[in-house]
This record gives structure tokens, C-alpha cells and sequence, in this order.
């Protein structure tokens, strides 16, 4: 076993192995470790831990010093000429006319190389703008052609998932992924709902590869002839996730119907023809799960509340009924709240709650219907009474009708003279 420490620099997502030398660095912290391009600046990921030699790639490397303050500012220095070294090659690039895509600049820790990534379709001719930019900077210049994935690492982003990309946060090396995962998984071909943000097939294909390759193996294929409870058919389709098949049956080819990969059983498996296949008499059975049978089973059987209840109307000791507001006893908040009673015994809470069901099924046993009360228009009644009343003084009207009914008669206007 092997003492390291794990550190992961600027640039990438992958964790690399130092010697700490006897130092004790806590994940976090930034150190100054020595590597085949020089010293370099990187932040801790792991403390000091062991792991096994196989694991260690010779020779091992490691830390220098835990970063200083002095550090820190010569990595905060970088980044700023980082920075102005981007904008000077974008202009160099457009000078020379060269077709290509500048992605990121990085430059090492002492300051006496910067490297220039880049992406383009084909080769590049750069010895001129080399010899311009080592001009500019009085540094040791490289430019490294990389490719769109790589591209995508170095930028980040979000993906279709809405979660920052995979290969920028965690992925150490890029996975191989094909179009044959995306056709085992039943996804959809258009390269617009495959294709990541490098424009290259998801990474997160090769995921669950496993998964559905180990499902396809007890799965039957698609237009085998098998036998299910309703009859014999075809598989139109198959969901590997579920282990669901969907079988267009002779007897109703209209209408598919699913089965469980269980409830069936296979007579052919993939495309062929049905001669020479004997056909079993007996048809396989439907599997219904254990818990849609106890939940059926549940269902046909009627609750014996009111049983219980009758058994547990006996009176308790001391002939005193529990109080309907719930109090724990046993909490130390509450005024007055005691662990134990006076009798120095543990409160029976099972009693407690059977005595407040027993007096809330008492209570609704002691109400009695009311009695229907026959009302009528009092209101109504009055008016008629009123307009008895009228008659019989002989006004012939009732009292609240107004006389202003009538028209007054047409006069003619007068004429000036």
C-alpha cells in the first residue's frame, strides 16, 4: 500500500496521485506539485490516504509545498494573462487567415509556457503565427489541436437533461458509445435528440448499457412467435425496462395485448416461418402479483369495526373517562407533565385511545333525530290577511297600492300672442 493524496488540476476532471511527503493536506487546499512539465499549481480532492501499488503509475511524483500567499497571487497572475493572451491570438488568427477555432489557453504555473488549444477540420499551417506569438509573449509557445468533445470538457455547459455536462464534472476519460446503444435501449435515431453539445452521441448512453443488455438476454425478439394465456401470436414490441412484451394475437390481430415475459412462452424466437412448430395444448397461466392479491383480498373483506368496539365498552378503573385533549406524559415542556403516574406506574396509552373510541361511538349512539318542522309563508299569509282587511272598509284597493296609476289628461299649450 501506497500513502497519497488526490489532487485534480484546472484543466480537467480526473484526479491524479501525489506523495505528500510527510505533509498533511486537507481536501481543499491548494498545493504545488511536481509533474513532467514542471511545478504546477492544483487543488486538493483527497486527503492523505492509502491505496494499493497497482493502482500508482511509477514513479510517483510529489508535493512540493501546501500553496502560500505568494502562490496564490502568481495563480490569480495567470489567469489575468490568460485572459490577454486570447484576445492577442483571435487577432493573430484573423491576421494570418488561418481556418481555425481557438477553445482555451493555459499557462503554466512559473509563467514560462503558454499552451493554445484549438479545433479545426483538417491541418493547420501555425509556424508563422508561432513565431508571432512567442514575439509577444517571450514565452515558450505550443499549440495542441483537439477535438469537439475535448472542446466541450474545456467549456462546460448545460446539457439536454438540464444538468452541467457529464465530462466536465466527473468523467475521467471519454467512454466509447455507439449508434448500436441507442438501438438496443429502443431511443429515438434523429441525431438531434441523441447527440450531446459536442454534437457527438451522449456519453450517458453507456450508462445503462449493461442493464439492457443483460434484459435483451431473457427477452424474447421482436416477431417471435410465442404462447400466452389468451392464445398464441406475435411480438410487436418489447420493453426491456418493464420485461413487457406486447403479443398481436390471432385470434383479435387488431389488438395487441401486454404480457409479462414470464406469462409467456416462446415457439420461435425472432422472424421465421411456423411450419414444424407444434403448438402445446395447454396454454400458459396468468402470473398476478402477491400484493394485488393481498390488496384484493383486503378489499372483499368487511372491516368488524363495530365487534371490536363492543368487546372494549367496559368500564375503567376508577370509572373515569380519559380527556379528549392528547397530552404526552412523558414530555418534560409541558406544566405538570410526569414520566410516570402517582401510583408510580407507566400510563397504558393503548387503554387510553380504546376508551376515546368507545366514548365517541357512545356519543353518536345518544343523538337523536330532531323532528321535522312543517314551516309556511308567514309573509304571504299576512299580505292575503292585509288585503281582507281592505276590502271590507270598503275601499275596494289595498292599502299599499298608489293612486298615480292613472294618466292625467292631454291639456293644449297656450299660445303666445
Amino acid at each position: 500500500m501506497a500513502e497519497v493524496i488526490s489532487v485534480r488540476f484546472r484543466s480537467g476532471a480526473k484526479n491524479y496521485y501525489f506523495d505528500p511527503r510527510g505533509l498533511t493536506v486537507q481536501p481543499g487546499q491548494y498545493v504545488v506539485v511536481e509533474t513532467a512539465q514542471g511545478i504546477e499549481y492544483a487543488k486538493c480532492t483527497e486527503g492523505s490516504h492509502e491505496v494499493p501499488d497497482e493502482a500508482v503509475i511509477q514513479p510517483l511524483r510529489g508535493v512540493v509545498r501546501i500553496a502560500t500567499e505568494n502562490d496564490h497571487k502568481a495563480a490569480a497572475y495567470n489567469r489575468r494573462r490568460e485572459k490577454e493572451a486570447v484576445g492577442i491570438c483571435e487577432q493573430k488568427i484573423a491576421a494570418h487567415g488561418l481556418e481555425m477555432k481557438l477553445v482555451n489557453v493555459e499557462c503554466s504555473f512559473e509563467g514560462n509556457k503558454i499552451i493554445f488549444f484549438f479545433t479545426a477540420d483538417g491541418r493547420v499551417d501555425f509556424r508563422e503565427l508561432v513565431r508571432d506569438l512567442a514575439g509577444v509573449f517571450r514565452a515558450r509557445i505550443e499549440l495542441r489541436q483537439i477535438g469537439v468533445r475535448d472542446e466541450a470538457k474545456m467549456l462546460g455547459g448545460i446539457g439536454i437533461c438540464g444538468r452541467p455536462l457529464c465530462c466536465s464534472q466527473f468523467l475521467d476519460e471519454f467512454i466509447p458509445v455507439s449508434i448500436k446503444m441507442a438501438k438496443t435501449q429502443n431511443l429515438s435515431l434523429n441525431p438531434a435528440k441523441i447527440s450531446g453539445a459536442c454534437g457527438r452521441l451522449m456519453c450517458c448512453l453507456k450508462y445503462e448499457q449493461a442493464a439492457y443488455e443483460d434484459a435483451a438476454k431473457r427477452m424474447p425478439k421482436a416477431e417471435s412467435f410465442v404462447d400466452t394465456p389468451d392464445g398464441i401470436g406475435n411480438v410487436s414490441g418489447v420493453d426491456l425496462l418493464r420485461e413487457q412484451v406486447q403479443v398481436r394475437l390471432d385470434s383479435a390481430p387488431e389488438s395487441p395485448k401486454r404480457y409479462r415475459n414470464t406469462e409467456i412462452r416462446v415457439l420461435r424466437n425472432g422472424k421465421g416461418s411456423r411450419e414444424g412448430i407444434e403448438i402445446p395444448k395447454e396454454h400458459p397461466q396468468r402470473q398476478t402479483l402477491d400484493t394485488e392479491v393481498r390488496f384484493k383480498r383486503t378489499l372483499r373483506e368487511p372491516i368488524q369495526v363495530p365487534a371490536l368496539l363492543a368487546e372494549d365498552r367496559e368500564p375503567l378503573p376508577g370509572g373515569e373517562r380519559p380527556n379528549n385533549r392528547r397530552r404526552n406524559n412523558n414530555s418534560p415542556r409541558r406544566s405538570g407533565g410526569k414520566g410516570r403516574q402517582n401510583d408510580g406506574k407507566r400510563p397504558d396509552r393503548r387503554q387510553d385511545s380504546r376508551a376515546k373510541m368507545v366514548e365517541r361511538v357512545d356519543r353518536i349512539e345518544r343523538v337523536e333525530k330532531l323532528p321535522v318542522r312543517i314551516t309556511s309563508d308567514v309573509t304571504a299569509e299576512k299580505k292575503a290577511a292585509a288585503d281582507r282587511a281592505a276590502r271590507q272598509q270598503g275601499d275596494g284597493r289595498p292599502p299599499d297600492t298608489k293612486a298615480t296609476n292613472h294618466r292625467r289628461p292631454y291639456r293644449k299649450p297656450r299660445q303666445r300672442s
